[in-house]
C-alpha cells in the first residue's frame, strides 16, 4: 500500500467534524486494506505504532523534529520554529515548507505504508549514545521522498499528535460497517475492551471476520479495559436500583491497578492502560508473596498508608510514585502502599469476567493469602439503609472516600471497557447539596492578570458528553491553586497545546489558549446552575441554556490516572443537578 493512500485519508478525516461521516471514510479504506495494512493504519490513525499498553511511544521531540526538517527542506532552524509559533502544529508547517521547497528535491520515489511504519518504529525505539542522530537519519530517510502532505502527517506521527479526533469508538464503527452489520458490532466493541488492542482486532476481522474476532479473549499481558461505575447519592436510591439488596465495598483513594500474574513474573497496568510495573516494585513482590495460583489477572487499589498506625493516606501521597525513574528505592520506602484487591478477570485459563461477582470474588479469595502488604476490599452484601450507613460511615473513618455497591445478581458479570449502574459509587459529598468532586477536562485557558502574569489566570473546564464524542464546557477553573501548582499546570498543559480550539470541544467562551483534550484535574464544587453561556447538557433543563458548576475549586488531585473520555460525563452532572433540585423540593 502506498502511503499517499492513507494520507488522503486523513485529509478527508481532517476535513470534517462528523463521527458518522469519519467513519464511512475510514470503513471504506477498511475495505480495500490488507490485513497487516489495516492494522497499521488503525495504529497511526491514532498517533500510535503499538496497542496502548506498549511501553514504546511516539513522540519525537518538536526540537528534533525542527532540526529534521530544516534539514530536509533546506530551511533555516529559525524560520521553521518562527513558523510553528505561528501555526502551533509542525505537520502544518511542514506542508507549507513542501509546497514551496519541493523543486530542490531531486529525486524521490513513492513511499509504501510499510516503509513509513518501519521508520517510525526504529524512530521510537532508538536509545542511547548517538539515538538522536540515529531519530533523524531515519526520519529523514523518508521526509526526502515525502509530498507535502505526506510530510504533514509523518510529522503529526513523529510527534503523538495526530488531531484528527479519530476516537477508538469511531475506529469500530468503521470496522462494523466494513465488515459486519451494526447489530454485529458489539462483537467487535467486546473484543477490544479484552485485548485493549484495535489494531490486532481490525486485522483479525479481517482476516477471520466475525468468528475470528469471536475467538479473541482475555489473556494474561493484554489489559483489560476498565468497568467504570455510575454515581448516587442515597442508599435508598441505590438498594432500590439494585432490587433490595447488593454487595458494598470500600471505596479507597488511590491508584486502580489491574495485576497480570504468570510464572515468568508480573506485570502492572493503570486504568489508561500504562504499565506501572516498576513504580511498584514492593506491590510486585507483596502479589509474588502471596498468590497461590499459576496465572491470573487481578484488579485492586494500591492505596498510600501510614505503616505506624495502618492508616490510609491521602491519594497525593500515593501520587509521589507516579511516574517516577530516579530514586524509587526512597519513594517505596517513603511512600509505601497496601493492595487492596476487588475482582479476578482471569485464573489459570479461565476467562472470569462473564461469572457473577461472588463466584469471582470466592475464587479471588482462595487464590491469595493476605499479609500487611496485600489484603482482599472490605466487602459486605447488605439490604437495609440502616446497615448501608453505617458500613459507610466505616469507610469514611478508616480513609475511604466511601463505598462501592455492586450488583450480585445473574447479570453481575465484568463488562470490560462499560460504564452502567451494575457498578455505583456512594462517596460522602454526594450526601450535600453539591459538596461534591467531579472529574473535569481542561480544554482551554484564561491569560493570568496581577500576580498570576506570566501564568494561567483560569482553565476552561468541560465535561464529557459520551453519546456526542465531544467536550462540552461547565466551569473557569481558577481557585485551588498554589504557586507551584501554577509552575506546573504551564509545564503539563504545554504538550497539548493547539492554535484553536479543538474539533471536539464545543464552548461558547472564546479561551486565550487552547488544548487538546487531554489532562483531567478534580474539582470541587458548591453548586449546579443552569448558565446561558456553558453547553454541558445544552437544552436538557432549559432550552437556551447548559449546566455550570459554581465556585469551582482544584483539589490538587491531577487524574493521571483517567484518560479525558474516563471524566465526568454530562448526563452524570445532570443527575447530580435533579438530585440537587430534588434535595430542595424536600
Amino acid at each position: 500500500m502506498l502511503f499517499r493512500d492513507l494520507a488522503d485519508v486523513y485529509e478527508r478525516l481532517d476535513a470534517t467534524t462528523s463521527r458518522l461521516e469519519m467513519a464511512d471514510i475510514l470503513a471504506s479504506f477498511f475495505k480495500g486494506a490488507e490485513p497487516l495494512d489495516l492494522r497499521r493504519s488503525i495504529y497511526l490513525t491514532q498517533g500510535q505504532l503499538y496497542p496502548d499498553y506498549y511501553p514504546q511511544k511516539l513522540g519525537m521531540a518538536d526540537k528534533l523534529l525542527i532540526k529534521t526538517l530544516a534539514s530536509v527542506t533546506g530551511t533555516k532552524e529559525q524560520t521553521v520554529q518562527e513558523a510553528q509559533l505561528k501555526e502551533g502544529d509542525l505537520g502544518s508547517v511542514a506542508s507549507h515548507l513542501y509546497e514551496t521547497k519541493r523543486q530542490t528535491t531531486l529525486f524521490s520515489e513513492p513511499l509504501t505504508l510499510s516503509r513509513v511504519y518501519t521508520a517510525l518504529e526504529k524512530v521510537s525505539t532508538s536509545e542511547g549514545g548517538g539515538s538522536q542522530d540515529s531519530k533523524m537519519k531515519q526520519l529523514a530517510d523518508i521526509l526526502h521522498d515525502a509530498s507535502a502532505v505526506e510530510a504533514k502527517y509523518i510529522c503529526r506521527m513523529v510527534t503523538g499528535k495526530m488531531r484528527l479526533g479519530v476516537a477508538s469508538m469511531t475506529v469500530i464503527d468503521a470496522l462494523s460497517i466494513a465488515f459486519a452489520t451494526k447489530e454485529e458490532r458489539d462483537v467487535i466493541e467486546r473484543a477490544f475492551n479484552v485485548t485493549s488492542d484495535l489494531g490486532m482486532v481490525g486485522e483479525t476481522l479481517s482476516r477471520g471476520g466475525l468468528e475470528g474476532v469471536r475467538s479473541l479473549h482475555v489473556q494474561v499481558g493484554n489489559p483489560i479495559r476498565a468497568m467504570l461505575a455510575e454515581r448516587m447519592s442515597s442508599p435508598a436510591e441505590i438498594l432500590e436500583r439494585m432490587g433490595g439488596g447488593c454487595a458494598f465495598e470500600y471505596k479507597y483513594d488511590g491508584v486502580r491497578v489491574q495485576a497480570h500474574i504468570e510464572a515468568n513474573g508480573v506485570k502492572l497496568f493503570s486504568r489508561r492502560l500504562e504499565e506501572l510495573t516498576g513504580q511498584f516494585p514492593d506491590v510486585v513482590a507483596a502479589i509474588k508473596a502471596s498468590f497461590t495460583a499459576k496465572s491470573a489477572i487481578v484488579e485492586g487499589e494500591c492505596v498510600p498508608i501510614d505503616i505506624n498506625t495502618g492508616e490510609f493516606l491521602p491519594f497525593q501521597e500515593v501520587s509521589h510514585r507516579r511516574g517516577r525513574k530516579h530514586g524509587l528505592s526512597e519513594a517505596v520506602e517513603e511512600y509505601p502502599v497496601r493492595f487492596c484487591l476487588f475482582d479476578l478477570l482471569f485464573l489459570d485459563g479461565k476467562d472470569m469476567t462473564d461469572e457473577t461477582i461472588l463466584k469471582r470474588r470466592a475464587a479471588l479469595s482462595s487464590s491469595f493469602r493476605t499479609t500487611d502488604q496485600l489484603k482482599l476490599s472490605e466487602m459486605r452484601v447488605l439490604d437495609n439503609e440502616d446497615a448501608v450507613q453505617s458500613f459507610f460511615m466505616e469507610a469514611i473513618r478508616d480513609g475511604c472516600e466511601g463505598l462501592m455497591a455492586k450488583s450480585i445478581g445473574p447479570d453481575s458479570v465484568y463488562r470490560a471497557g462499560s460504564r452502567g449502574f451494575l457498578w455505583i459509587k456512594y462517596k460522602k459529598e454526594y450526601r450535600s447539596e453539591l459538596n461534591d468532586t467531579v472529574d473535569l477536562v481542561v480544554v482551554g485557558a484564561f491569560a493570568g492578570r496581577g500576580k498570576r502574569k506570566g501564568f494561567y489566570g483560569a482553565l476552561l473546564m468541560a465535561t464529557y458528553n459520551e453519546a456526542e464524542d465531544r467536550f462540552e464546557t461547565v466551569s473557569k477553573l481558577g481557585s485551588g491553586f498554589d504557586d507551584a501548582e501554577l509552575a506546573e499546570m504551564l509545564k503539563t498543559l504545554e504538550q497539548h497545546r493547539i492554535a484553536d480550539r479543538h474539533h471536539q470541544v464545543s464552548s461558547n467562551m472564546q479561551a486565550d489558549y487552547w488544548f487538546e483534550p487531554a489532562v483531567v484535574l478534580e474539582v470541587l464544587g458548591a453548586e449546579i446552575t443552569v448558565s446561558p453561556i456553558h453547553t454541558a447538557a445544552f437544552g436538557t433543563v432549559k432550552k437556551d441554556g447548559g449546566l455550570a458548576i459554581r465556585f469551582p475549586r482544584f483539589t490538587g488531585k491531577v487524574r493521571t490516572d483517567k484518560g479525558p473520555r474516563e471524566a465526568t460525563t454530562s448526563t452524570e452532572l445532570l443527575n447530580m443537578y435533579r438530585q440537587q433540585l430534588k434535595k430542595i423540593e424536600e
